[in-house]
């Protein structure tokens, strides 16, 4: 893309500066902004069309609110990227992503324009409440927004939120990103909601002139007016044979508005910010708006990795001869599977092409589910298909499925029931940062009775895994695997059954046991070749099974080796080296433990080689330990 020259957006370093031009310029500001963010991320790959969908909602929020006094909480921080250009960070914007560089998604402790961590979907309304009562506790002068959208109101903390601000004091805005997307394309009942929804947006803003008058002279009490709203609401409710939602919950509704009329958006802004009590702004946009290759495909150009800013062509590495992706040869073991059981089915919260359930959805579209952004309604779902005789694979990415932690207790361990919980993105997953990286599943899980919880080292292990959990009478059965790519070529194998709670012995050796778990298993076998060349004798396990831990092997390495290595790819406290260490404390047995693992704090953004460098998991770190 040829670079067009910038008149304004280089003069706008924090929002002051946004709010020091007259309103006629904002469509302008909006132009530059885009192309900013088109250009830097064709070479600086991140979350790019949810960017693209909100920046004249971006330009008019921080052009009508005082930021950062009044705090804007977005939900979904991928939305983000250019509130961080517009509150001090464009200079440092090339960095976004990079190792020590800007944050993917919006921190507080990045900057005082960041109101609150985001990274997963569906809590702004609640966090932004808790200020708004907060401001009004307090008596100070603050607004309070809650930006939320790109699917994020299937989620059910969405409506808890909804529900409490509508009985809790306070003067909350809330703003709708309708925009039909999630990842892959909205899915349920709230979507076509959204997609019907037609209240006018001249209606409302006649009646809020007219109430508000009314109330500046005197004539109508704030009490009074909110009673004659609700009789309005249900009024009107009655005529159109139709219950506006958000009104039900006695929180005032307006619009749908085009989010992409910067303009627009600044006077309806304004004329509802003094409003007293809860508000909701509903605006439609279109995700990767100003891109077309982005607008044709959404779901692609979520996160397209390098792309051509001119043409949208996606420059992809040459994958030759490389091994598939994990997910991959989860989708397509899936469907081997499907067609050989048909009591399976695959669930997804709206990660159908981030997990690979796609392939699967194809072919067999009556046997796959997305449920949209709702981990926990996943998990209970599956839950009950699994009640009536069906075997659920349920995919959900590691650092997601922690918002299901009491569906897993509740609602499928404690009933035994037969579902498969595939969790993507297990480990550390690169730039994504501390939201996203799968760290605490293993130590989470693994205190759940009736559990089983696994983890492949290779492909041909996954496919054995995902083979063994759907036979008869397996229970609650947990496979965790990392993103991107394994280590075989050759990754179809024959589907062989793996006993349960059985690791493998990879290697012989007298001078020191390690015990892996999971891929990062391939890192330690290279590192006891490599010591063995040096004349180290190392004896290496695979374990396979966090839970049931093998205990022959414990057993073994507890009696015969003084040293012990564990490895694994979650949090170092409550996962395979706190097993380890139980088990030879239970047995009165002493070898000297060296547990390798996660560290006891949140891990920053990177590439995963810089991340696995950082927390001491990489070949050296692991060498040095075993030696």
């Amino acid at each position: 893309m040829k670079k067009e020259p910038q008149e304004l957006l280089p003069n706008i370093k924090f929002p002051c500066d946004l709010r020091a031009l007259p309103v006629e310029a904002l469509p302008q500001v909006c132009n530059e902004l885009r192309q900013e963010i088109i250009r830097e991320m064709a070479c600086n790959p991140g979350h790019f069309a949810s960017s693209l969908g909100v920046v004249e909602l971006t330009v008019a929020l921080h052009y009508v609110f005082n930021t950062p006094n009044d705090r804007i909480v977005w939900d979904v921080g991928h939305q983000a990227a250019g509130h961080k250009i517009l509150t001090g960070r464009h200079e440092a914007f090339h960095t976004y992503r990079h190792f020590g560089g800007l944050r993917p998604f919006p921190s507080p402790d990045e900057s005082e324009y960041d109101a609150f961590a985001c990274g997963h979907a569906s809590n702004s309304i609640s966090a932004a409440l808790g200020m708004a009562v907060a401001a009004q506790q307090g008596e100070v002068e603050r607004k309070v927004v809650a930006v939320i959208g790109d699917g994020s109101m299937s989620g059910g903390l969405a409506f808890e939120g909804v529900n409490n601000a509508s009985s809790t004091p306070n003067d909350l805005l809330i703003i709708l990103n309708d925009n039909n997307m999630s990842i892959d394309r909205s899915v349920g009942g709230m979507k076509q909601y959204l997609h019907h929804l037609h209240t006018s947006s001249l209606y409302n803003n006649v009646r809020f002139r007219l109430s508000n008058g009314l109330v500046r002279l005197g004539v109508l009490s704030e009490k009074r007016r909110q009673k004659i709203l609700r009789f309005n609401n249900s009024l009107k409710a009655l005529l159109n044979n139709q219950q506006n939602i958000f009104e039900g919950f006695n929180i005032r509704y307006f619009g749908p508005i085009d989010g992409h009329d910067v303009i627009e958006l600044v006077n309806t802004l304004r004329q509802i910010k003094d409003m007293k009590g809860p508000k909701l702004l509903h605006l439609h946009t279109i995700k990767g708006k100003g891109f077309k290759p982005a607008e044709k495909n959404p779901t692609v150009f979520h996160a397209p990795g390098k792309y051509d800013p001119e043409t949208g062509e996606r420059l992809k590495d040459n994958t030759e001869g490389l091994p598939p992706r994990y997910q991959d040869v989860f989708g397509e073991t899936l469907l081997e599977l499907a067609k050989l059981n048909e009591k399976i089915v695959g669930i997804t919260p709206a990660m159908a092409t981030g997990c690979s359930l796609n392939i699967m959805m194809k072919e067999m579209p009556k046997r796959t589910f997305d449920v949209g952004i709702a981990e926990g309604h996943a998990v209970t779902f599956a839950g009950g298909l699994a009640k009536e005789g069906l075997i659920p694979f349920c995919n959900i990415y590691s650092s997601f499925a922690q918002r299901a932690f009491d569906n897993i207790i509740h609602d499928v361990a404690l009933c035994r029931l037969h579902v498969v919980f595939c969790f993507d993105r297990a480990g550390l997953v690169g730039q994504d940062g501390a939201t996203h990286h799968g760290a605490f599943d293993l130590a989470a899980l693994r205190p759940i009775p009736n559990l089983t919880i696994s983890s492949p080292m290779n492909e041909h292990e996954l496919r054995r895994l995902m083979y063994t959990a759907q036979l008869p009478d397996k229970g609650p059965f947990v496979i965790r695997y990392p993103r991107g790519r394994g280590v075989l070529t050759d990754w179809r194998c024959s589907f062989e059954e793996i006993p349960i709670g059985k690791g493998r012995k990879l290697s012989e050796g007298n001078d020191v046991a390690v015990l892996s778990l999971g891929p990062i298993g391939n890192v330690v076998a290279k590192v006891v070749d490599e010591l063995k060349e040096a004349g180290k004798s190392v004896a290496h396990y695979d374990m396979r099974f966090l839970k049931p831990v093998d205990e022959e092997i414990l057993q073994e390495v507890g009696t015969t080796f003084h040293r012990i290595v564990t490895v694994e790819d979650g949090v170092v406290q409550g996962g395979l080296g706190s097993a380890v260490i139980e088990y030879m404390a239970d047995h009165d047995l002493h070898p000297h433990v060296v547990r390798l693992g996660l560290p006891d704090h949140f891990v920053e953004h990177g590439t995963p080689d810089e991340l696995y460098h950082l927390v001491g998991l990489d070949a050296e770190a692991i060498k040095k330990a075993i030696s």
